[in-house]
């Protein structure tokens, strides 16, 4: 028999008041604790215990305090990865984020569920679906993430977007619920490799 923790990261129905997924979780409330004391002069102590708190992490991420996660150990994170304050990941099931991913503020990743049936919901078993989010993603602040969806490298979500449905890759996207707006193109890059270009020779860089 498998235990409750197989079950959730199989994404099936399990029941969080397992022993077991209990010791997980007081584990990661003790990291978060610590993490959300530290301050601007224990910027290396910080990195640590974010380190310690998730599965998977590169070498140059940063974190601002206050931040929540109900494991942390099912959190996946690429190198140059930076997070406004007050974010938030439930980690029920695997959350999984690129390299060169910046989120604002208040960006929530939600991977668990509840049965529709008010029966079987109201008795306790729930459920988590996988979030994967992919390189060069730019999420403004207020951003909702749903349980299991995808969003595709190089896209930009809007800020105060709900995504419930996965986004392609390269395009900008927003709203309540999120849909993509256009497609980023050459002449974006253009623009922004001149405008780039400006500010390098004014600050002499």
């Amino acid at each position: 028999m498998r235990s409750q923790k197989e079950r959730m990261l199989a994404q099936e129905l399990y029941l969080a008041s397992d022993p077991e997924l209990r010791r997980d979780a007081l584990n990661g409330r003790r990291l978060l604790r610590l993490i959300n004391q530290t301050d601007e002069t224990q910027l290396d102590d910080r990195k640590q215990l974010v380190k310690e708190l998730l599965g998977a992490s590169g070498e140059n991420i940063y974190i601002e305090p206050p931040f929540f996660c109900d494991y942390g150990k099912n959190i996946a994170i690429g190198e140059n990865f930076y997070a406004n304050t007050d974010c938030i990941f439930l980690d029920v099931a695997r959350i999984s984020i690129g390299h060169n991913v910046m989120f604002g503020p208040r960006v929530c990743l939600y991977t668990p569920g509840h049965p529709i049936d008010a029966v079987v919901r109201t008795s306790g078993p729930e459920f988590g679906k996988e979030i994967s989010i992919g390189d060069n993603v730019w999420l403004g602040g207020n951003v909702i993430v749903n349980p299991g969806v995808t969003i595709g490298d190089n896209t930009i979500v809007g800020s105060g977007s709900v995504v419930t449905k996965d986004l392609p890759s390269h395009v900008i996207a927003a709203g309540n619920p999120c849909r993509v707006i256009r497609e980023i193109t050459d002449e974006d890059q253009r623009y922004w490799e001149e405008q780039q270009a400006i500010f390098q020779q004014d600050c002499q860089i």
